[in-house]
């Protein structure tokens, strides 16, 4: 694919495994061939997040090169394409495909309205149709207490606007450099904390010092 797409691909997986901590096991890929049908062609969405399963121990073997949902044991929870021209069908028969798959919440984003105006759109399962989700919640996946929103920032030397997952509690799950660089600042305020603590010790046992010399002075014990 293109750049662009390369970096909003590991932008949708690598902050979840940097610092996303749901307390469950789970799987985020990239480019992986999804297979839902034995006899059926792979589908290969752009990225991908599946809760409540593991990876192989062993990834080399054929059957664990792939997501085939019969060894996972179920269809992941939020697939996502990337649209970056008008013949990827994201909203044709990829959209019918992921329905066979039985993928919950599908979500398009096409930064450049190859497909839409719309930047980016949800589709939720109805049983066996992937139907339009025009309500206020589209972006939610609360099952799992995440969203994904349009963050508009520098990502790998790169200023544009990204999709980013977020927590539904907490906002937006940070990159594994962002989180670096939130540790790094805290540890600096927890530093300067101290510093000033000592500095107040400090300056109270001087206190404490001269006002035990002015009781001596005075003849105070």
């Amino acid at each position: 694919d293109n750049v662009f797409s390369e970096k909003q691909m590991r932008l949708l997986t690598e902050p979840l495994y940097s610092s996303w901590k749901p307390g469950r096991p789970f799987v985020a890929m990239a480019n992986v061939g999804l297979f839902y049908g034995v006899d059926l062609p792979p589908l290969v969405p752009d990225a991908l997040l599946s809760v409540d399963v593991r990876l192989p121990e062993d990834l080399f073997p054929k059957m664990n090169r792939s997501y085939m949902i019969w060894k996972y044991g179920r269809p992941p929870d939020v697939v996502i394409e990337i649209v970056s021209n008008k013949r990827g069908g994201e909203d044709s028969h990829k959209l019918t495909g992921y329905a066979s798959a039985r993928i919950g919440n599908y979500f398009i984003f096409d930064p450049e309205h190859h497909l839409s105006k719309q930047t980016i759109r949800c589709y939720r399962l109805r049983q066996t149709e992937l139907v339009l989700d025009k309500s206020g919640d589209r972006l939610r996946v609360p099952s799992l207490g995440l969203e994904l929103m349009l963050w508009s920032g520098r990502y790998e030397e790169t200023d544009s606007q990204w999709l980013r997952w977020a927590t539904l509690e907490d906002g937006l799950i940070p990159t594994g450099r962002e989180q670096a660089e939130i540790e790094a600042k805290r540890a600096e305020i927890e530093a300067k904390r101290a510093e000033i603590e000592a500095k107040r010790a400090d300056a109270a046992e001087l206190e404490n010092a001269k006002l035990k010399a002015l009781l001596r002075e005075h003849g105070i014990q």
